[in-house]
């Protein structure tokens, strides 16, 4: 895959923090995530997405020029909150971490969590926007 790193990412220095089998499981449940990254005054953006993880990485989706993409680009710090609402007070997590945009195979990935979260294709697509893979390494992660 290839990405593009914002600015703010160091290269190397990142340690990656290993998700547990609950934590991959309400990821990887049909869960919407609340995604919160830096505005240039550096006030929060949060917005809803879709979601999931391979066991070390997040992943969800987004497009350019879109507000939280371009946040990314120019400082990549991004904080994410996702919970079973069947459970919301036992089963929720929070990550935070660093992104990588990374343009190969973003439409393929918007398609098959359009299917996985609502049965149907992806119908977004717009000729103005460039989709691209959000993958979140993370830092820290805490669960209620």
């Amino acid at each position: 895959m290839r990405g593009r790193r914002s600015a703010a990412m160091p290269a190397d220095n990142i340690s990656v923090v290993k998700l547990t089998q609950r934590q991959v499981r309400i990821l990887n449940g049909k869960n919407y995530a609340t995604v919160a990254t830096v505005m240039p005054d550096g006030g929060p953006e949060a917005t809803l997405v879709w979601i999931e993880t391979d066991g070390t990485y997040v992943y969800f989706n987004t497009a350019f020029p879109r507000l939280k993409a371009r946040n990314l680009e120019r400082d990549n710090r991004v904080a994410i909150v996702v919970f079973d609402p069947a459970h919301p007070y036992r089963d929720a997590v929070a990550i935070r971490g660093r992104a990588q945009l990374i343009t190969e195979g973003a439409n393929e990935h918007i398609e098959k969590l359009a299917r996985m979260y609502t049965g149907r294709a992806f119908k977004g697509f717009r000729p103005d926007q460039k989709r691209v893979i959000v993958k979140v390494t993370p830092e820290r992660i805490h669960m209620q």
